[in-house]
């Protein structure tokens, strides 16, 4: 990794008051993310409640600009303007993207399962749908017990894929099944989700400095 990318994780943690933690697993997870994008595999991310919408959150900052500009690839650039010479201004608002996707945006099949399968497969149809080998998935839970979110980590991991875990309290059986795991501290879950913020950003940003 650049010294640039380990430079700001270290600004970002001691800025949010954590420096001289989660470091290890902040760059264990930012060298995961970036060979599977370097490799043309994606990222898929879930949780629950507010574990729901910090997936959202990562997802956001892969597919669009975070921390740099993100110019379009310049070969695409050329080749989109020698079919469109007159949207010159598209290619000026279109940003480079990272392929990441949250499990918790698909609300038709998430109802679909939850109504004809059940709740707790939610997220694991989905991933033996969308991963395959050399893909990421990232499962957010403060207790580590999500069933929903655990079963899609078994299925992932089945798949081929890398799995990441943010959790809290003892990591329950979602750190069992992790190959990285980013374990808060924090015992309450507020707390934790606080930490996540700030760990999920230092991981977003990295890639993005390693990448773009």
């Amino acid at each position: 990794m650049k010294d640039s990318t380990f430079a700001l994780i270290d600004e970002i943690l001691e800025n949010s008051g954590l420096k001289g933690k989660y470091k290890a697993e902040i760059v264990a997870a930012t060298e995961v993310i970036c060979k599977a994008f370097q490799n043309g595999n994606r990222l898929y991310v879930c949780g629950n409640g507010g574990s729901a919408a910090d997936s959202e959150h990562i997802v956001g900052e892969f597919v669009k600009s975070f921390k740099k500009k993100r110019p379009v690839d310049k070969v695409f650039e050329e080749k989109f303007l020698e079919s469109f010479p007159d949207d010159g201004e598209l290619m000026k608002k279109t940003e480079t993207g990272l392929p990441a996707f949250s499990l918790v945006s698909q609300s038709g099949i998430m109802t679909a399962v939850n109504n004809d399968i059940g709740g707790d497969y939610v997220f694991s149809q989905q991933a033996y749908a969308y991963m395959n080998a050399g893909d990421v998935f990232i499962g957010i839970s403060t207790s580590g017990n999500s069933v929903p979110v655990c079963n899609a980590a078994k299925i992932a991991k089945v798949k081929g894929a890398k799995i990441i875990a943010l959790v809290g309290k003892t990591g329950g059986d979602l750190k069992k099944l992790a190959d990285i795991c980013v374990l808060s501290e924090k015992h309450e879950t507020y707390l934790i989700q606080q930490e996540h913020i700030v760990i999920y950003h230092a991981i977003c940003a990295a890639v993005e400095e390693e990448l773009i």
